[in-house]
């Protein structure tokens, strides 16, 4: 008894001195705000999207839906895979904050007038008539807006969640409030298309506003005699050594990202070429629902990812090894159990929010939540192949995902309609989570692991040291 009360002082002492921790407390609050804005964001924009696609029904929800896919494909011009660079220079050397933050901003700039010409030469290869090309404008103009982002990375660099989440949740509620003045004024569908200009706009004003709030929180806890110091609240500074060493780290990063947005995005922009917009308006709103219903299991592998590099990092191989698998069978089990309930439910969940036009988006969603899975087995697997050093070969599996989704498109959209793209993306996602694994002498053994992982038994595991 005596060595148990002792143990269990210990441990009380641990968790104690973890919970009243500096770092853990700052770390702690910071990933509190942005779940919270996380759940608030995808509660209130599951509401209005649906509002707004049964307002504007299949066919315009369909054009809007194409108008923002096909814009998607061009942003990581705009983004220009800036963004964890930046954080990570931050965090590297605060004292040049004004001269990244500003450099990294009028690249953004760059890129996104790059996109607009990007984009003016690209829609002569659709069949886009010209109110169709004229909303394709309208969404990407928003990429400017984007540039303001570089402040999202300084509040990421120095902890500050709460500015991330704040800035979000104003933009979220000023932007859906608009989306709601709108359907309730019966306002035409170009509307619907500034309103994400809106968005954008709201979003960079928040991000500015927050910026300076913060600077000036920084200011207060100064010595006075640099408590006069001036800080601009948009960091202009612009640095040529600066732009070309980021973009010199940043390239294959811009190249990922225009390989995932052809991954993500070209089955709905592939549709509306060969189905119409009204079809895509019918897969879009079963993908939207599709995803949004498994909201919760990226923030559950954001936060096992620590516990998952230190399982790598164990001498004994059967301990490692072990704990590996549980992670693969967790989270697969996790996932299917919840995508069973879902395809079960799917009929009256698909009418209760879209009504009876978006009936043909059953099917749709049928197959397409199984691809979240594979989605998220693939999440799991990048972790596997970051803390192993392999990220370029993250690239080269999403590319072959990106190619055979293209394949796939064409050929089961001609064949199944809108029901064969929601099986090129369950097939896609399969190639790229389980077939590339064994495409690898290097990854294969991770492969092994994912299979072993089907087989372990499923229970609730608590994870203790041998």
């Amino acid at each position: 008894m005596n060595l148990i009360s002792s143990k269990t002082l210990q441990l009380k002492s641990k968790i104690y001195s973890l919970l009243t921790h500096t770092g853990f407390r700052k770390y702690f609050a910071n990933t509190s705000w942005l779940m919270a804005e996380k759940v608030f964001r995808t509660g209130v924009t599951l509401f209005v999207g649906v509002w707004v696609a049964r307002y504007l029904g299949p066919e315009q929800f369909g054009l809007l839906s194409y108008a923002q896919s096909f814009v998607a494909l061009f942003t990581a011009f705009a983004t220009l895979g800036l963004d964890g660079i930046v954080v990570r220079e931050l965090v590297k050397d605060e004292s040049r904050r004004e001269e990244l933050l500003g450099t990294a901003f009028w690249l953004k700039v760059i890129g996104s007038v790059a996109v607009l010409l990007i984009l003016a030469v690209a829609v002569n290869f659709t069949s886009n008539d010209k109110y169709t090309n004229m909303l394709v404008f309208i969404i990407a103009s928003a990429t400017i807006f984007q540039s303001f982002n570089v402040i999202d990375m300084y509040f990421q660099a120095k902890v500050l969640g709460k500015y991330i989440a704040f800035a979000n949740s104003l933009a979220l509620f000023l932007g859906s409030s608009v989306k709601v003045a709108l359907i309730l004024n019966h306002a035409p569908l170009e509307a619907f298309a500034l309103a994400v200009v809106f968005d954008g706009f709201i979003l960079a004003i928040g991000y500015v506003y927050f910026y300076g709030l913060s600077l000036r929180a920084k200011r207060s806890n100064l010595h006075s005699d640099i408590q006069n110091a001036k800080f601009s609240i948009i960091p202009l500074k612009f640095k040529r050594q600066t732009a070309v060493s980021l973009l010199k780290d940043s390239w294959p990063l811009i190249l990922s990202g225009i390989v995932i947005m052809i991954y993500m995005r070209i089955d709905q922009v592939m549709i509306k070429e060969m189905l119409g917009a009204e079809a895509v308006g019918q897969y879009a709103a079963a993908v939207r629902i599709s995803e949004a219903v498994f909201f919760l299991f990226p923030v559950m592998i954001n936060s096992m990812a620590p516990a998952f590099y230190n399982s790598l990092k164990i001498d004994n191989k059967t301990i490692s090894e072990k704990r590996i698998k549980i992670f693969y069978s967790t989270i697969f089990y996790l996932c299917l159990i919840w995508s069973i309930f879902i395809f079960i439910i799917s009929d009256k969940l698909i009418l209760l929010l879209y009504g009876h036009k978006f009936s043909e988006s059953i099917s749709i969603f049928k197959v397409h939540v199984f691809s979240n899975i594979l989605a998220f087995i693939g999440g799991v697997t990048n972790l596997w192949y970051l803390a192993n050093g392999y990220s370029n070969l993250t690239f080269y599996r999403t590319l072959q995902g990106a190619i055979l989704n293209i394949i796939l498109n064409c050929i089961l959209i001609n064949k199944l309609g809108t029901i064969g793209a929601a099986i090129a993306t369950v097939l896609s996602y399969f190639h790229v989570a389980v077939i590339t694994m064994f495409l690898s002498k290097k990854t294969r053994k991770n492969g092994n692991l994912f299979i072993l992982s089907l087989i372990y038994p499923f229970k609730v595991i608590t994870f203790k040291e041998s």
